[in-house]
């Protein structure tokens, strides 16, 4: 004999399991307000990224990827930081940084 679930049964779990439902909405929703809010109190620092430790595209548009840096502290590279912090760092800005077509390169000077 199969006991078919009373209506007070079926009204009890449909209300627990719309409050589950509910609550990870909820969930889901603060988690993606914080990401957006910590996303806004980030900046872009270009000049400061080790090689292959980038956030995403280069400046110049050579490349698409993070970790894709091919040497440390090229201008065009940039790591995400907390707003404040870059411009404290030697060599941050927040702003791509050209290269100095005026300075020789190192190999060049060693030539001279």
């Amino acid at each position: 004999m199969t006991t078919k679930p009373s209506n007070k049964m079926k009204t009890t779990l449909n209300a627990v399991i719309a409050g589950a439902f509910a609550t990870t909405l909820a969930g889901t929703a603060a988690a993606a307000d914080d990401h957006h809010t910590k996303m806004a109190e980030q900046e872009k620092c270009y000049g400061v990224a080790k090689a292959g430790m980038n956030d995403c595209a280069n400046a110049a548009g050579t490349h698409s990827c993070a970790a894709m840096a091919s040497v440390d502290s090229e201008g065009g590279e940039w790591i995400s930081l907390p707003k404040g912090i870059c411009e404290k760092l030697a060599g941050g800005s927040l702003e791509p940084i050209e290269a100095q077509e005026d300075a020789p390169a190192a190999d060049d000077a060693a030539h001279q």
